[in-house]
């Protein structure tokens, strides 16, 4: 399975006649992958182009600034993911200040009818566009005939009992609730960053970290220790322990990412690095003595193996 080409804005499109999918996307949850898998099944079926269309923001950053909400992906990892899903296509549109006020009407003619040549689009049934989301499905549906497409809705999917949206995956990933933000995800939920030097005190523990930076606006999990991955840039990924906290028995306050890697050594500074969050082992805590701390760690150390399959 090849990855489709990304690209951004209208004007790069080679026009060819498309099944489209559209939505922000964020997180590329289950319930986008239902979406984006029914639009190339019947993409291939009629031998048309796939593409998918997605934003370079969330619109409310354009809409209302500040009222949008923590990311679950980098706009590079989402394109990227995206890409991923056997798509011929996938188009970032820039959301900007004449976006947000396009028509409905507006939006089919600049994207899906012009360079798109859509002849289908299939969207989520919940899914809302144009200038203050007054466009739906039923638009689509109304307004897709005499400009050359049909539109058609995908369910949301629902697991646990509960539907699938970013929201409810933000919920999960905030509470800490990992394994149920995976679930939703159909993978483990993921942080991109640069590894940077923090205080180094995690060597003089005997189990020294890799502190990676993240954006401020993506989505971190509640503080807390955590057994996922480490993803280098070499495409290998170290099993870990990270700590999503302030390091309280040192008196910190400034919220850090640490991945303490197991069985690896080696210097990893400055390295773009990713780390998933797979099982969530406790809580952060205070320790009154670095002893009671040195022996946690070592404890979380042996669960993580246990439950990432690294036994001694």
């Amino acid at each position: 399975m090849s990855a489709g080409l990304v690209i951004e804005g209208l004007q790069a499109i080679e026009p060819a006649p498309s099944v489209v999918s559209i939505g922000f996307f964020d997180g590329v949850h289950r319930g986008h992958q239902s979406i984006i898998r029914r639009a190339v099944h019947s993409a291939r079926a009629q031998a048309l182009r796939s593409v998918v269309v997605t934003f370079d923001r969330h619109p409310m950053e354009v809409v209302n600034p500040g009222s949008q909400p923590k990311l679950l992906m980098t706009l590079a990892r989402r394109a990227r993911t995206l890409a991923e899903q056997d798509v011929d296509l996938v188009v970032v549109l820039p959301f900007d200040d004449d976006v947000r006020h396009w028509s409905a009407d507006a939006f089919i003619d600049n994207v899906l009818v012009g360079p798109l040549q859509a002849r289908q689009v299939v969207v989520g049934s919940n899914f809302r566009f144009g200038h203050k989301a007054a466009g739906d499905l039923t638009t689509l549906r109304e307004l897709g005939p005499e400009r050359g497409f049909t539109a058609e809705g995908v369910a949301l999917l629902e697991v646990d009992g509960a539907v699938v949206s970013s929201t409810e995956v933000r919920s999960a990933v905030d509470a800490g609730e990992v394994e149920l933000a995976a679930r939703m995800l159909g993978r483990p939920h993921l942080v991109d960053g640069v590894v940077v030097r923090g205080d180094q005190r995690g060597a003089g523990l005997g189990y020294p970290t890799a502190n990676v930076q993240v954006s401020r606006r993506v989505a971190v999990p509640a503080r807390g220790i955590y057994a996922g991955a480490f993803h280098a840039p070499d495409g290998h990924e170290h099993p870990c322990v990270t700590s999503v906290g302030v390091n309280p028995t040192f008196g910190g306050q400034q919220l850090r990412i640490e991945a303490h890697l197991l069985d690896f050594s080696g210097d990893l500074y400055g390295d773009l690095a990713a780390i998933d969050f797979r099982h969530r082992l406790r809580t952060e805590e205070r320790f009154d003595t670095v002893e009671a701390l040195v022996r946690q760690i070592g404890a979380d150390v042996a669960e993580a193996r246990r439950l990432l399959g690294r036994l001694e």
